[in-house]
C-alpha cells in the first residue's frame, strides 16, 4: 500500500491551491490529512478523486484542528479519537484497521507560543497516545502519521540552538518521542535516510521555505513488526498548497 500525510493548514484553502490534481495523481491507497479546519459539510460540494472515501474527524470548535483521511481501499473498521473525551473534542484521532495493521492519522497537539500548552502535551496528551497505540497493538501492528508537531533529533530542523526552547524542540517533547520509539516504534523515514536538511514544515515568513531553513515535524511511523515490509519513505518538499508539505510511505 501507498499511504501520503499531510497537514493541509485548512481543507477550504488547500483546495484553492490544487489540492483535487495532487489527489488525482499521487495514487496513494490512502490520504491522511491533518488541521482540516472543516466538518464534511463544509466541503460537501467538492467532487473528490474517483474511487476515494473521506472519513472525517472534525473539532468541536469551527474552524479548528481536524482530521480526515481518503481511502480506495475499503477498511474493516474506522474510529474516531483516542476513546477518551478529555481529549476527543479537538479531532485530532483517526484509526482504521486493515488485514494487516491498524493505520492512525494524528494531529498532535502544539505546544503553543510561549510554552502554555506544552505541560498537556507531554504530561497529559503523549502518555494517552502511546497508550492508546499500543491497546492496538496487541491486536496487530500499527502505522501511524501525521504533524506529531515535534523535530526529534537536531537533523530535523535547521537551526537547533537557536530553537532549543521552543515549541516542538523542547526537551521533553523530543524525550516523550524518543521513549515512544523506544516502546517499539520505527521512524520510518530514517531507515531510508539518515543525513540532514530534510524538512516538512517551513516558517512562510522571511522566505523560508525557498532556503530550506525548516522543520522535519510530519512522519511515518510504524511497528518494528513491520520493518521488513517497509519498501520506502519519503518527502516531497516539492509540492506547494500548505506551509507543510506532504510525506509517504510505501509497504510491501
Amino acid at each position: 500500500m501507498k499511504l501520503i500525510s499531510w497537514n493541509v493548514n485548512g481543507m477550504r484553502a488547500v483546495l484553492k491551491k490544487g489540492f483535487l490534481d495532487y489527489m488525482q495523481n499521487c495514487d496513494a491507497d490512502a490520504i491522511c490529512l491533518q488541521e482540516t479546519k472543516a466538518h464534511a459539510g463544509d466541503v460537501q460540494h467538492v467532487a473528490w478523486a474517483a474511487g476515494y472515501e473521506p472519513h472525517w474527524c472534525s473539532a468541536v470548535k469551527k474552524g479548528y484542528s481536524g482530521t480526515v483521511i481518503f481511502t480506495r481501499v475499503k477498511p474493516l473498521s474506522v474510529s474516531f479519537g483516542i476513546g477518551m473525551p478529555g481529549h476527543d473534542a479537538e479531532g485530532r484521532v483517526i484509526t482504521m484497521e486493515f488485514p494487516k495493521y491498524h493505520l492512525v492519522n494524528v494531529y498532535q497537539p502544539n505546544s503553543q507560543r510561549g510554552l502554555t500548552r506544552l505541560e498537556y502535551r507531554v504530561k497529559e496528551w503523549d502518555p494517552a497516545f502511546l497508550s492508546y497505540l499500543k491497546k492496538l497493538e496487541k491486536k496487530k501492528p500499527v502505522v501511524f502519521c501525521g504533524d506529531l508537531n515535534v523535530a526529534h533529533t537536531e537533523l530535523d530542523l535547521a537551526n537547533p540552538k537557536s530553537n532549543r526552547r521552543n515549541a516542538g524542540f523542547t526537551d521533553e517533547e523530543r524525550e516523550n518521542f524518543t521513549t515512544l520509539l523506544g516502546s517499539g516504534f520505527v521512524d520510518t523515514f530514517r531507515e531510508f535516510e539518515k543525513g540532514f536538511g530534510h524538512y516538512t514544515w517551513w516558517s512562510q515568513m522571511m522566505n523560508c521555505r525557498a532556503r530550506n531553513i525548516g522543520w522535519r515535524v510530519d512522519y511515518f511511523v510504524a511497528s518494528e513488526k513491520l520493518r521488513s515490509s517497509l519498501k520506502r519513505a519519503w518527502i516531497s518538499p516539492e509540492v506547494m498548497g500548505s506551509d507543510h508539505c506532504p510525506v509517504g510511505l510505501e509497504l510491501e
